[in-house]
């Protein structure tokens, strides 16, 4: 267990006494369960807020409107916007955020399937990265997590790249 990315992420953060929060879109809280499946991890877990509908990541994460209907759910702007909100929401260090399109609908030419953005904010900066996931609807969630903590994991052992 303790070579999966969220037991690593877990040792790391209660070392440097960090606070982590989330923002869950297209993963509904997939996130959270994998980083509370590790025991202990009450002690640097916030919590996530599983933000699916536009009005929600409005309402509870600060998503403006503005950036929702320019740019759509599944964007670097959203992603990075839904992680300052989770940050200030849940007054932690770091939070990463994750929004999609899982499948099997609702891909777009310019947006298939498989589309997630995956955002990072920390008090020295923030960061977002798309993936192309090709599996179904499970495998894109579970990608989408594993993805969204791998990134957590790069940043928390200075591997990730501006």
């Amino acid at each position: 267990m303790d070579a999966l990315p969220e037991a690593l992420i877990g040792n790391i953060l209660k070392a440097r006494g960090l606070k982590l929060a989330a923002a869950e879109s297209c993963t509904g809280g997939l996130i959270g369960s994998r980083i509370t499946d590790i025991p202990g991890s009450s002690e640097y877990f916030l919590g996530s807020i599983v933000a699916y509908a536009y009005v929600v990541k409005v309402s509870l994460l600060g998503v403006s409107w503005e950036t929702l209907n320019s740019y759509g759910a599944v964007s670097r702007e959203t992603v990075l916007a839904m992680a300052h909100g989770a940050r200030n929401r849940l007054n932690g260090d770091i939070a990463i955020s994750v929004s999609g399109i899982a499948g099997p609908g609702g891909g777009m030419p310019e947006k298939p399937v498989g589309t997630t953005w995956i955002g990072l904010v920390a008090s020295d900066g923030a960061w977002a990265s798309e993936f192309q996931f090709t599996g179904n609807r499970e495998e894109n969630k579970s990608s989408s997590a594993t993805a969204a903590l791998q990134m957590l994991l790069d940043y928390l052992q200075g591997k990730l790249q501006t």
